[in-house]
């Protein structure tokens, strides 16, 4: 114990030398910087933060704040004059994050130099003399598998240009080169840190592209390599374990800007980008293998791949088996011929083309299942699928609908008058097909059900499919149902099977090796259960998918669609694989990194090559042990059982408030969201009409409220659920229940991740409010509930207290964004009162601004 404490004392050092200390140093260049009134914003800046800590102090309103530092530090009080040095402040304020940002990077390999740890190894040493022990790796080995899958999201705000300087700037940090560092936060303050229009899905998929071309190629390969190298000093077979995957071009139901012709653009980019990285690497390998016996081989693999690299005319085939024999006929010429020299280079290479092949990313298509209704709907009134169905199908129970489907092949004749989402839905269904063609299956083998509800969702989905080119024993497809609600996630079960025991789906099943993939999402479940519901929930529906697929003896693969802060499954997530238990599927981990998460634990290849270890690791050590979760015993899940339903019912009572959805609308920037010109995804799934919670999206909903420094997704209910439990007089269960169950603790740890994110000081005039001020009382009281409760619980002192690094860096990055906090609060509330148009589009603009730099400092806060 004593060991940890003196260890956490040392990294908590070694942060504040390598990072606070080093990001004061190079924060003071900025003053130096030859900008617009730069030295008068930098001076003034220190000044107004004070400013701003000490009115938060006092309960001071953001008007109050501004208009006394105002009057007291400058000399010229109109608005336009508050205004425009309001967005200077933003634009420096923007910079610190990004500066703040590149040090913490530069620093990462100290900082978690104690944490890395090759799990894998360590098991195969124990191994040597244990034969039980090792013939239960090499099976985890054989059915292991890691599957990241990059989405889109609204809250990327950085470009390329930023994203490249953020690479080169932590570069020169690592080596406290001055001058560069210099040169590069000039560059940075005069690169725009946002678009000027919303990015349009290929341009979305090439901003998120770029993570995959400098980081996931290398990062994915050195992890490979590491587990090639483990498994071959112990004389066993190889296995590729690392998958990418990628949601945007095909995600129809996070960006209803998707259509056919850009998940054909984005799979034809992803396979260019990729080949470039192949002629990148090949070049080198060229350089050193300058001897005879490989001329004509290297000659061959150099055309294909520049041809496939520059020419946009070529025609596309997946050539990775091609590459990967002419690779291995110039390996085996080195051995033979030349002592091996080079040979690393080589197959580092043939690493790279068995881990990307020839399409880099598996390009997932989803849509809602609302929509696929209506699809099939119309394919029904059509020639010659028509004679097939009844007329009242539509009213027919779930089983009748399935016992009317017949599964036969058909060609459908869409006329061009059609609907624009009918016709995008059956040409991406044909289109997917030659994506295999050009690219290889892996390139699209997943069309992903949101909104899953009934298994004739998948089956009516498989029909599109046969009604649409494809043949029953051609079906190279994956049917992935998304279960996201309380409702959808109880039902999942029963759902799938019934798909299991349908003899048409069980026979396809088959031909797909018997693997199933089922997704389920976090953030929808926590915006309409609470925090403690959506966890508990979605793990009770693993656990009985788990049976129901044991029980078909299905090999079963979760897909976690998890977004960046806890309340959307993220936070420790490492964690959660690590402490599953046998009764839970978890020898193919999966889940989606978005757009902020990706840039702040995938942004370096040493930040990625951790956060992929730790997954690594995490479901190594989980299926090694298989041990059984104790949540599942009556004792700890009666409690669970009861916790979730009392901070369910909690959390309802305040998405029922009268008042829930205004505060939202009035205090935070969730009606403005729409105008960041940030992406083409839409703030709510009903694009007309009021603004409904049930429309509003999730990664809306969660950002709105971490805008507040609110929080309310990522606690709220915990506080009265506990409290509650302490009054039944089950306190020694709960806190049995916390010490003996990782996935349990898991989740306080993360909740209490979330409340070190919120700050109510900051709103606490709202209480003053006539309207409002009992509504933001009920908040806060949770909060403070949910704080004593769970600090009790834990025995710390403070939220955080056993993470003292991250505590650091949350408390460092709040500090720089509190000025952007109070200066949006300030403009919507400018915005409530009579203004003329244009300073409503300068309030407007203003608020807008500070999003970004609030949540690319937050790094997991939408």
């Amino acid at each position: 114990m004593m060991q940890k404490q003196r260890a956490k004392g040392q990294r908590e050092s070694l942060f504040n030398n390598e990072v606070v200390s080093r990001f004061e140093l190079y924060n003071s260049l900025f003053l130096t910087l030859p900008f617009y009134k730069v030295k008068d914003t930098g001076t003034l800046l220190p000044l107004f933060l004070k400013y701003c800590e000490d009115g938060v102090k006092n309960h001071d309103t953001p008007a109050e704040i501004i208009d006394v530092f105002f009057k007291k530090y400058t000399q010229k009080h109109s608005k336009k004059d508050i205004v425009d040095l309001l967005f200077r402040f933003i634009q420096y304020i923007e910079r610190q994050v990004v500066l703040f940002d590149a040090v913490e990077d530069a620093s990462f390999n100290k900082l978690n130099a104690a944490d890395e740890h090759n799990a894998l190894l360590s098991y195969l040493k124990k191994g040597i003399d244990n034969k039980a022990l090792t013939d239960k790796i090499e099976k985890l080995i054989e059915e292991f598998s890691l599957r990241l899958v990059l989405t889109a999201h609204p809250t990327q705000f950085y470009p390329g240009s930023v994203l490249s300087i953020i690479t080169d700037l932590t570069t020169a940090i690592k080596t406290n080169d001055i001058s560069s560092i210099n040169l590069l936060l000039q560059q940075l303050g005069k690169t725009p840190f946002f678009n000027k229009k919303s990015p349009t899905p290929v341009d979305e998929a090439l901003s998120l592209a770029w993570y995959l071309e400098n980081v996931f190629y290398f990062a994915a390969a050195n992890i490979q390599s590491e587990v090639d190298k483990s498994l071959n000093d112990y004389n066993l077979q190889s296995k590729k374990i690392i998958e990418l995957g990628f949601w945007p071009g095909g995600d129809r139901d996070g960006n209803p800007n998707v259509h056919a012709d850009s998940t054909i653009q984005v799979s034809k980019m992803l396979r260019q980008i990729l080949f470039r990285c192949y002629y990148r690497d090949f070049r080198n390998l060229k350089r050193r293998i300058t001897f005879r016996g490989v001329e004509d081989t290297i000659a061959i693999v150099q055309d294909v791949l520049y041809k496939n690299a520059f020419d946009p005319n070529i025609p596309m085939e997946n050539i990775a088996d091609f590459l990967i024999e002419n690779l291995n006929k110039i390996l085996t010429t080195l051995n033979e011929d030349h002592d091996g020299l080079f040979t690393d280079v080589v197959s580092d290479l043939i690493r790279k083309v068995e881990l990307y092949g020839s399409h880099f990313a598996s390009l997932d298509i989803r849509q809602d299942s609302r929509v696929l209704r209506d699809v099939h709907a119309f394919c029904r009134q059509s020639k010659p699928i028509v004679s097939l169905f009844p007329e009242d199908y539509d009213s027919l129970s779930e089983a009748e609908k399935i016992k009317n489907m017949s599964f036969k092949s058909a060609k459908l004749n869409v006329p061009e008058s059609s609907d624009a989402l009918v016709k995008d839905t059956l040409q991406t269904i044909a289109e997917i097909k030659q994506i295999q063609k050009s690219n290889g299956e892996l390139a699209c083998h997943r069309f992903i059900i949101s909104n899953c509800q009934q298994a004739s969702d998948i089956l009516q989905l498989m029909e599109l499919f046969l009604w649409n080119g494809w043949e029953e024993d051609d079906l190279s497809i994956d049917f992935v149902p998304l279960f996201e609600t309380v409702h959808d996630l109880a039902d999942a079960a029963e759902i799938m099977n019934t798909l299991y025991t349908h003899p048409f789906y069980k026979k396809h099943l088959k031909n797909r090796g018997n693997k199933q993939h089922i997704m389920l999402g976090f953030s929808d479940s926590t915006k309409d259960g609470g925090y403690l519901m959506a966890n508990w929930s979605i793990f009770n529906a693993k656990v009985a998918l788990t049976g129901i697929a044991d029980q078909h003896n299905i090999q079963l693969a979760f897909f976690d669609g998890r977004g960046g802060p806890p309340s959307r499954g993220g936070g420790k997530t490492h964690r959660f694989y690590a402490s599953m238990g046998k009764e839970i599927a978890n020898k193919n981990i999966q889940l989606t990194i978005q757009g902020q998460t990706i840039s702040s634990q995938y942004g370096s290849i040493d930040s990625a090559e951790f956060n992929i270890e730790q997954l690594i690791n995490a479901g190594m050590s989980a299926g090694i042990k298989e041990t059984h979760n104790i949540l599942l015993d009556p004792l700890h899940k009666n409690l669970l059982d009861v916790m979730a339903k009392d901070s369910y019912e909690s959390f309802l009572a305040l998405r029922q408030h009268p008042l829930f959805l205004s505060y939202l609308e009035k205090f935070s920037p969730l009606t403005l969201l729409s105008k960041i010109t940030i992406s083409s995804r839409p703030v709510k799934r009903n694009s007309g009409g009021a603004l409904k919670l049930e429309d509003l999206r999730a990664i809306s909903f969660v950002t709105a409220w971490s805008q507040l420094k609110q929080n309310i997704p990522g606690f709220y209910g915990m506080g009265t659920a506990l409290k509650n439990q302490k009054a039944e007089g089950n306190w020694d269960k709960v806190v049995k229940t916390y010490q003996e169950s990782g996935y349990f603790k898991t989740i306080v740890d993360n909740c209490m991740m979330s409340m070190s994110k919120s700050d109510f000081s900051i709103t606490a005039h709202f209480a003053n409010d006539k309207e409002y001020g009992a509504f933001w009382k009920i908040l806060h009281d949770e909060f403070e509930l949910s704080k004593e409760m769970l600090l009790e619980l834990s025995g710390h002192k403070a939220l955080m207290e056993n993470y003292p690094v991250e505590k650091s860096s949350i408390a460092v990055r709040e500090k720089i964004v509190l000025p952007l906090v109070l200066i949006q609060h300030y403009a919507l509330e400018q915005l409530q009162s009579k203004i003329t148009d244009e300073e409503q589009q300068a309030y407007e603009k203003l608020a807008i601004r500070t999003v970004y730099g609030i949540v690319n400092a937050g790094r997991n806060l939408a």
